[in-house]
């Protein structure tokens, strides 16, 4: 089995209103050293799969189907092996 740790994050030439509105808030609160703030998601899944590649092409999959919308957004994900 392995556990998959997604993140997903708008692409650079994307406007984030929301990381906009907390950076502001954060200056604001007197935070002056916030220089830029992005917005994005981190999911965990864990698979029920034996083969690192399998898991692999299978997270690939679920990313560009489901958890990113890849015209806007980029993913990156990090694999583990994990016990049964």
């Amino acid at each position: 089995m392995y556990k998959a740790k997604i993140y997903v994050t708008l692409k650079a030439d994307i406007l984030d209103p929301q990381g906009k509105a907390i950076k502001q808030s954060l200056l604001t609160l007197g935070y002056d050293e916030t220089k830029e703030v992005r917005l994005g998601k981190y999911i965990e899944l864990v698979l029920n799969v034996d083969l690192y590649d399998v898991a692999v092409e299978r997270v690939k999959e679920m990313c560009e189907k489901l958890l990113a919308n890849t015209v806007i957004e980029d993913y990156r994900y990090e694999l583990e092996e994990v016990a049964v």
